[in-house]
């Protein structure tokens, strides 16, 4: 076969092979009937070498880009279809539009323009020119091969006859079988045989077969073409298949004579060598599986090893063996039959073990929380706790301390209960018989008894707190020990890893040569075999001169779990207590979960701190019932609360953290007496003011010496009534600072009442802020009520006086002013106490301060306005005449000595200058006034000289009053100054 390639000719075959005897048979490689020509014309059609064989015909290949007679067929089965046109015509547009179609033309339309050559002028003038040179540089231009626009040519031609066949064909899942793609290819209605259409559906059947056959004509003319472009690829593989076969057929010759030498090689060298290593291998095989046997019999040992170490309560001892067996089991037994249900059992053995520790702990707890509660803290079989601790956190039950937190609360209880029972069973005048409940029989009690009863049951709490914080802290060093060993177990794997990786260069080059019989990589291997091989292999190389020891060789210790299979590693730690304690490395806690547990375990000591004080609290309600404390007088109070606080600090100071619930309740406790302390005296001072008649009274020696102690920096209350004190008489004024005060005696028992709240302020600090309100409050109630007994004369109906005389008022300016001067001494010792944030409630002390001045001034001003009224009456009836005195100054005159004589001894002189030098203003004022009314003026006649004799008289009896001989009374001012 001839092509327009310069394809090599086809090889002639001289051998047997068959493989081109169909390629040299003419007569079956074409057909017979040519009915077309043949695709490749020129191509031989009887021997190679005839040039007369070939076909003068055209050829598909030379003469694909001019036309031919081969294109004459193109369109030859539709001109076949239906030579009669006119009815063709008439067909297929009578089949819409009926029979009396008939062509017409077609008028044109007045919307389009017609086109004409005119209109394309200017477009050949413009192209005309770029055609001109593109002619021109398409012949300057060297033309491409002839073949590629040949092939290009044919290539867009092939593609334009395929796009002629529908899509449909060219779809890789095209299927007949398909009922849609069935209708598409072959449309059901050109099969249709309905009446009157018959031949019209035959003349549509076959324009579809014509159709078909066209496109099958197409499909194949490009095939064929295909085919010719790669006809001299084609042959080029079958020449080179023939030159592989003799290749494998001499390969396989040289393959087969290699493997005669290796197998005679094998015989000479290798079968000796490898018999040795044959036996070498089965001997470690032995010497492996006696002493796997071995391991089994230890292994076979495990569970009565273990019912052993439970009987004498070696709990880690059973949990350390159980766990190495488990080990063993998983590792180098893995697959023993005779062992397949061990497993399981000692797992069930180790929950049986977690149930028993767990029992034991409990009964361990109760036996350390109920021991006689004796002023001895030590801890009870620390060994034994030490073990079960380690048990626990072995097993991960982590929650065991919460065993002991709830034998606490039972503990606490029984604590109380037992130390109520031992009281009552003292006391003769309880019959519990017939008061069967505790809490009524500890009702009975009275304040002594129920107070030692208190005092026993704190002490018993201090023991037991003390005790519990003993045995936590050998449980939380137990955690500690094991959190020292982790980290340093870390720090060891870190150093052996750095070792490890400095270590682990190993030539791989030197691969294949021997090491004891073996090659260094089975050697290498040697690792990653049991510790009992490795053994042996160290064995041989001790003694390399020696026999091969025999399977009795392998010690003891060998075959025993501990050396072979368990890989922990265990060291010794002590107790604080002195225990020595073994840990080994299968404790797999993390640090958070022992960090976590070693704080739950304070958090316990901090629990049964709060135990102790909540039992306190509900010991102290139940008591408190029938109002009981609220009756305490001040002295048991604070015994109660010094001892409550007494208790409060030891538990602190024990468990390293503030409990508040006993606190609090001391505190409600604490607001409960000061209300009732501060109504007790709030009334007791409404009584002593409802009953006093403001006169004054003589001062005790005692109240005498409470003041002078006052005065020494020292507020607190005297002692008892000595024989000493009592023989002094009392004194008539109150020495304060050497200031004398003339009092009530509701103020002398006001003085004391304050030194009382005082002093309760200094035996329960924590009452200091609700002392102070109600100080202030009692101040504020003294003030008010005794300003409307004096200044509102409430005095005239309460107590029946008569009339409030210069006398009370005087009185009761003095009592203030002797309270006003213990203000500051009380804000100071107050202060002292204060938390700084609490300095804020001092100002009371000074809206009271402010309060009383105001109060005093007003009794000022009410003296003042005695005398001004006086004043008034009397002068506005004075008249200028003889004799001299007038009545009217003579009057004054006595009224003043009387005022003079009521207040003198009360207040002190200063306050007594200007008491009168503010009644001689009023005086003036009204004798000016009325010496205006009457028109006398300083004229030096004779009723200036009347008025001048009048006044005279009247300074010269007040200035000889006591203590107002120096005051300046500037009479002057009586007259009217001349403008």
């Amino acid at each position: 076969m001839a092509s327009s390639h310069s394809s090599s000719p086809v090889p002639q075959s001289n051998s047997s092979d068959v493989f081109f005897k169909k390629e040299m048979d003419a007569t079956k490689r074409f057909r017979p009937v040519q009915s077309l020509p043949d695709v490749c014309p020129k191509e031989p059609t009887g021997n190679v070498g005839d040039p007369n064989n070939l076909c003068d015909s055209p050829s598909l290949v030379v003469d694909q880009h001019r036309w031919t007679i081969y294109h004459s067929k193109v369109n030859l089965p539709a001109a076949l279809n239906d030579p009669r046109l006119a009815k063709r015509e008439s067909d297929f547009f009578t089949k819409t539009w009926g029979v009396d179609f008939v062509d017409t033309e077609v008028t044109p339309s007045f919307y389009l323009p017609q086109i004409t050559k005119e209109h394309f002028a200017l477009y050949q003038q413009e192209i005309t020119p770029r055609e001109k040179v593109h002619e021109r540089c398409k012949n300057i231009c060297t033309p491409k091969d002839t073949f590629d626009r040949t092939l290009l040519h044919t290539h867009d031609k092939s593609r334009t006859d395929l796009e002629q066949v529908p899509k449909i064909f060219m779809k890789p899942d095209f299927a007949l079988e398909d009922s849609l793609t069935f209708n598409a290819v072959l449309p059901w209605s050109h099969f249709s045989t309905a009446g009157g259409k018959g031949n019209r559906d035959a003349a549509s059947s076959k324009l579809l077969q014509e159709k078909l056959s066209h496109y099958l004509d197409i499909v194949e003319v490009n095939i064929a073409h295909q085919i010719s472009l790669r006809s001299e690829a084609f042959f080029h593989a079958m020449t080179s298949q023939h030159e592989l076969q003799d290749y494998l057929r001499k390969t396989s010759q040289a393959v087969k004579l290699l493997r005669e030498k290796i197998s005679k090689i094998d015989k000479v060298m290798c079968e000796g060598s490898l018999r040795v290593l044959r036996l070498s291998l089965t001997r470690n095989n032995c010497i492996k599986a006696y002493n796997k046997l071995k391991l089994m019999a230890t292994v076979h040992q495990t569970q009565p090893t273990v019912q052993l170490l439970l009987s004498t309560s070696e709990f880690v001892g059973a949990l350390d063996l159980i766990a190495t067996t488990q080990e063993v089991l998983q590792q180098e037994l893995q697959g023993i039959h005779s062992f397949r249900h061990l497993g399981s059992q000692l797992c069930e053995l180790e929950k049986l073990i977690d149930k028993m520790m767990i029992a034991e702990f409990s009964t361990y707890a109760r036996n350390d929380l109920n021991r006689p509660l004796e002023d001895d803290c030590q801890i009870l079989e620390e060994e034994r706790l030490v073990s079960l601790v380690f048990g626990l956190l072995k097993q991960r039950k982590l929650n065991f301390y919460e065993i002991y937190g709830d034998e606490m609360i039972i503990t606490a209880k029984n604590i109380i209960k037992q130390c109520v029972v031992n009281t009552v069973s003292q006391i003769e005048e309880i019959d519990t018989e017939v008061v069967v409940k505790l809490a009524d029989q500890m009702r009975m009690m009275n304040f002594p008894q129920w107070f030692d009863l208190l005092k026993n049951i704190f002490s018993k709490f201090t023991i037991f707190l003390k005790r519990i914080k003993a045995t936590l802290n050998t449980i939380r060093s137990v955690v500690f020990l094991v959190l020292d060993k982790n980290q340093k177990t870390r720090d060891l794997e870190d150093t052996l890893q750095k070792n490890s990786a400095k270590d682990s260069t190993v030539d791989t080059e030197v691969a294949y040569l021997t090491h004891e019989g073996m090659f260094i990589s089975d050697a290498f291997s040697e690792g990653d075999l049991p510790p009992v091989a490795a053994d042996t292999t160290s064995q041989r190389n001790t003694s390399p001169n020696s026999e091969p020891c025999s399977s009795d060789s392998v010690s003891e210790p060998e075959c025993t779990t501990d050396s072979s299979s368990s890989k922990e590693q265990t060291s010794s730690s002590v107790t604080p207590g002195g225990v020595e304690m073994m840990i080994g490395d299968d404790m797999k806690l993390t640090d958070l979960e022992l960090v976590r547990l070693a704080n739950n375990i304070q958090e316990l000591l901090y629990n049964a701190s709060d135990i102790c004080h909540d039992r306190s609290v509900k010991f102290l309600m139940a008591r408190a019932k029938d109002g009981f404390l609220e009756k305490l007088n001040s002295n048991e109070f604070v015994a109660l609360s010094r001892l409550m606080e007494g208790f409060i600090l030891d538990t602190e100071q024990i468990c390293g953290r503030k409990s508040m619930s006993l606190r609090g309740a001391l505190q409600s406790q604490a607001n409960r007496f000061v209300n009732r302390f501060h109504e007790e005296r709030k009334t007791k001072l409404s009584l002593l003011l409802d009953n006093e008649r403001w006169k004054q009274a003589e001062v005790p020696a005692e109240f005498q010496d409470l003041v002078d102690s006052v005065s020494d920096g020292r507020i607190s209350l005297p002692e008892k009534k000595t024989a000493a004190t009592e023989e002094r008489k009392p004194t008539e004024f109150l020495i304060v600072e050497g200031q004398k005060y003339a009092t009530v005696g509701t103020v002398l028992l006001l003085i004391r009442i304050i030194l009382e709240y005082c002093q309760c302020v200094d035996n329960i600090p924590s009452i200091a802020t609700d002392m102070l309100t109600r100080l202030s409050d009692l101040l504020k109630y003294f003030n008010s009520r005794s300003c409307q007994l004096v200044l509102g004369a409430g005095a005239l109906q309460v107590v029946g006086l008569k009339t409030i005389t210069t006398k009370n008022l005087a009185l009761s300016s003095r009592c203030l002013q002797l309270i006003v001067h213990y203000i500051p001494i009380i804000r100071a010792h107050f202060e002292a106490r204060l938390q700084p944030k609490q300095f804020s409630m001092l100002r009371h002390f000074d809206h009271i301060t402010k309060d009383y001045h105001d109060h005093i001034a007003e009794i000022s001003a009410k003296l003042v306005a005695i005398m001004d009224s006086l004043f008034d009456k009397l002068l506005s009836k004075y008249e200028v005449k003889a004799p001299v005195p007038s009545a009217c100054f003579r009057n004054i005159c006595k009224q003043m000595a009387k005022m003079h004589e009521a207040i003198c001894d009360l207040l002190p002189e200063e306050q007594t200058q200007m008491l009168f030098l503010r009644i001689n203003a009023s005086y003036k004022l009204h004798l000016k006034r009325q010496l205006a009314h009457l028109n006398v003026v300083n004229d030096g006649g004779p009723l200036n000289g009347l008025v001048t004799s009048d006044v005279a008289f009247y300074t010269g009896n007040l200035q000889a009053l006591k203590g107002l001989n120096n005051l300046d009374l500037n009479m002057a001012e009586i007259w009217e100054q001349k403008r």
